[in-house]
């Protein structure tokens, strides 16, 4: 086991830890868990012995061995290949057979026949190590990580160093899988991992026989491998039973009984008080007004957790949007000779909110900066439809940022009318609170400065949002109140996550990004992994013998039920089409009037902003005054577009609720 005791670290006259003690017993499976900045990493690296306390211990037996995965790592430059670098978590076993095969060339030689007895016994030595070992089937088993965590047959033969920093990080974590250390420590470990990746990891991880720690926002990888939590908060580490479900649950409960404490004892106090001032100048009650000043100095004073402050805010209204918001066709990208992907269609209707999984490198970001307009594609189109506002969040915002502002310059560029509470209510949602949002953008860090892009983005009035692993920067609390946002917001969203608890909650679409083809799915994350699962079952099940009878008697009912099935859609089809028919004749009249307006009045905005329209009066009362008569127009029109549009979406709810 290791045991931490009375660890103290101050950074200057703050406390990071404060007299923190605890145990890890051997098959522990910890969730290390509290906001941002209350020294988790800090925390981890002591117990992993890379950073040292001002005070306090860490202790462990002699034969304890731990690995630690931090949250960043320098490249690996070894010369090796992927198998190669990742065999070297038996190191100590394959030298033992290096010199198993070193020893039997000598003995099979003259070389050997001086000390014949002596080699001879060390054989016999090695041969019982490695009889003993599992050196038989480290092929096997760094194979099956290494695949597990995403890397393919193709990739061992490849140098480490062609790898990227993700890739890098996923080779780090197999090879301390493979050695099955006594306490396995992991900083935030899905942050490079794919849907696929993530939950092999979480199967793995539920059958190591050694203790875990791990640091992760991700709500459900924790629930589904930890039955312990440590929270760290002001300064204090506090343990509680079971995951991160349990934990939110017994953490009120705890609060609850520690309020009613504290009030009880208050009341006490205040009561106490009021004796001793009451009788404080009598001589006569002079001994019982010491005696209770003595009992309120030896009392244990119950202190009360800083509770995490109630952060709330809303997205701003979507602006109305056609019905069809974003009709992608035929997307295919290329990166030199490596497909990404080809052939993608993709339509999207006000209200979507679709997660996008597929395993790293499938084309998700890809696909994402594609749609934003980023990135050009090499064949196919994208069509945005009427009304539709968009705004993307990738990385690269983050350097966009103009660093003499402030954080809350910084925001109000970009927050039109929004009011400094709302500003400051929605800056304190992605972690700057209080003299946090006077900060220069300058001295921000990377993760800082992605919050902050996210926030601005999210200030824009829009009603489709593209969002590239918003979450990664994100702790639980703030994950929670974008999350529950996300959730109410009325217009369309995309966004690419691993963190599966975050989009499960307001997805209702699931894209899968695989072999260079896209496939839209109804439902939650959750519903998408179950079914993947079942087809996985049922691919791997041997089908049941059928009977030349069965299966012709199967491909009649197959047959009658198709059929069946083309006379009910086509029965659907020419009901909305009586029912659409001159609605759609208006709608389409509509859109075509509005585009038209909207590039008439482009160019009149271009012409009203030449300084040398001014000189002519005349002109100038002219062109504004076209000006004004066709914004009245496209008011009309616009308002005639909404009319026709709203009369579809009943038609079509009719036809639905019909079939």
């Amino acid at each position: 086991m290791l045991a931490i005791n009375h660890l103290d670290i101050r950074y200057g006259k703050k406390h990071l830890f404060r007299d923190v003690s605890a145990v890890v017993h051997p098959g522990d499976r910890i969730g290390l868990v509290g906001v941002n900045g209350t020294g988790k990493s800090t925390l981890m690296k002591i117990m992993a012995e890379e950073t040292a306390a001002d005070d306090g211990v860490v202790s462990s037996p002699k034969f304890f061995s731990v690995a630690y995965l931090p949250q960043e790592t320098a490249l690996i430059n070894s010369g090796r290949t992927l198998y190669e670098e990742a065999e070297q978590a038996f190191a100590d076993l394959l030298e033992l057979q290096h010199e198993a095969d070193r020893l039997n060339e000598i003995l099979g030689s003259s070389d050997g026949q001086e000390h014949f007895g002596e080699l001879l016994e060390r054989q016999g030595q090695i041969q019982q190590m490695l009889d003993s070992s599992d050196i038989y089937t480290v092929r096997t088993q760094t194979e099956k990580v290494l695949f597990g965590l995403g890397f393919s047959r193709q990739d061992l033969p490849k140098p480490v160093s062609s790898f990227s920093g993700g890739w890098i990080m996923r080779l780090l974590l197999a090879k301390m899988l493979l050695q099955a250390p006594s306490l396995l420590l992991l900083d935030e470990p899905t942050n490079h991992l794919d849907l696929d990746s993530l939950t092999w990891l979480e199967s793995f991880l539920q059958t190591l026989e050694g203790a875990l720690v791990i640091i992760s926002h991700d709500r459900t990888f924790l629930d589904r491998t930890t039955t312990q939590t440590w929270e760290l908060s002001l300064g204090r580490l506090t343990t509680y039973k079971g995951n991160y479900s349990k934990y939110i649950e017994d953490k009120e409960e705890r609060r609850r009984i520690d309020k009613a404490s504290y009030d009880n004892q208050q009341a006490h106090i205040r009561q106490t008080m009021r004796f001793v001032e009451r009788f404080r100048a009598k001589s006569t009650k002079a001994r019982q007004v010491q005696s209770k000043l003595k009992q309120l100095d030896r009392l244990e004073r119950v202190e009360l957790a800083e509770e995490e402050h109630s952060i709330s805010f809303s997205f701003p209204p979507a602006p109305h949007s056609g019905r069809d918001v974003l009709m992608a066709e035929s997307i295919a990208k290329s990166y030199d000779t490596a497909q990404v992907f080809d052939g993608v269609d993709l339509h999207l209707q006000r209200g979507d909110k679709v997660a996008v999984v597929g395993v790293n490198g499938a084309g998700k970001s890809t696909l994402l900066k594609i749609l934003a307009g980023q990135l050009r594609s090499d064949r196919g189109s994208i069509r945005m439809g009427t009304g539709v506002q968009l705004t993307y969040f990738g990385q690269h915002q983050a350097q966009e940022l103009a660093p003499d502002y402030t954080v809350l310059e910084s925001l109000s560029h970009v927050a039109g009318d929004m009011t400094m509470t709302r500003m400051r209510s929605l800056l304190g949602a992605f972690l700057f609170r209080g003299e946090e949002v006077d900060k220069k953008v300058s001295v921000l860090s990377g993760g800082e400065k992605s919050r902050l892009a996210l926030a601005r983005m999210i200030a824009v009035p829009a009603n489709c949002m593209l969002l590239d692993e918003p979450t990664n920067h994100l702790d639980m609390l703030s994950q929670e109140v974008l999350q529950e946002a996300m959730r109410q917001y009325d217009g369309t969203i995309v966004v690419v996550s691993h963190n599966r608890y975050f989009v499960d909650r307001f997805v209702n679409k699931v894209l899968e990004i695989k072999n260079g083809k896209a496939t839209l799915f109804d439902g939650s994350v959750d519903e998408y992994i179950a079914r993947q699962e079942r087809l996985a079952q049922h691919q791997t099940e041997a089908p049941a013998p059928i009977s030349a009878e069965a299966d012709e008697q199967t491909n009649k009912d197959n047959q009658l039920s198709r059929k069946e099935k083309r006379r009910q859609e086509a029965s659907k089809r020419e009901r909305r089409r009586q029912l659409a028919g001159p609605w759609l004749k208006k709608l389409a009249e509509a859109e075509k009037k509005v585009e038209n307006l909207e590039l008439r009045k482009e160019k009149l905005e271009s012409r009203l902003a030449d300084p040398d329209l001014y000189q002519d009066t005349a002109g100038w009362s002219e062109v504004n005054k076209e000006y004004d008569d066709c914004n009245r127009r496209l008011d009309r029109w616009m308002n005639r577009w909404e009319e026709a549009q709203i009369k579809m979406d009943e038609i079509d709810s009719q036809a639905n609720g019909d079939s």
